[in-house]
């Protein structure tokens, strides 16, 4: 099984990264090396988290204010978003 991070996702991670290291870059490297982890978890354990709010995905909470979207094919793992848990998903 691969992973593959869709670039919205990408851009997604990239933003938080950077508005979080404007204040605190300890801080957003621990949020990047968190969302690295999780993805890495869902090739074991890809149906762990819960059902997703859109039709086909899941969502892993990453940390409290942060949840990834992903999908499950038989040969891959796809992460589709990054967001914050107060945004909504498109």
């Amino acid at each position: 099984m691969r992973l593959v991070w869709k670039p919205l996702a990408q851009e997604d991670r990239a933003r938080i990264m950077d508005y979080i290291a404007s204040e605190n870059p300890q801080a957003a490297f621990d949020l990047d090396e968190s969302f690295k982890r999780k993805a890495e978890q869902l090739l074991e354990h890809p149906k762990l988290h819960k059902i997703g709010r859109l039709k086909g995905t899941r969502e892993a909470v990453v940390h409290p204010n942060y949840i990834m979207g992903y999908t499950v094919d038989p040969d891959k793992i796809t992460i589709l978003r990054v967001l914050h848990s107060a945004q909504k998903w498109e």
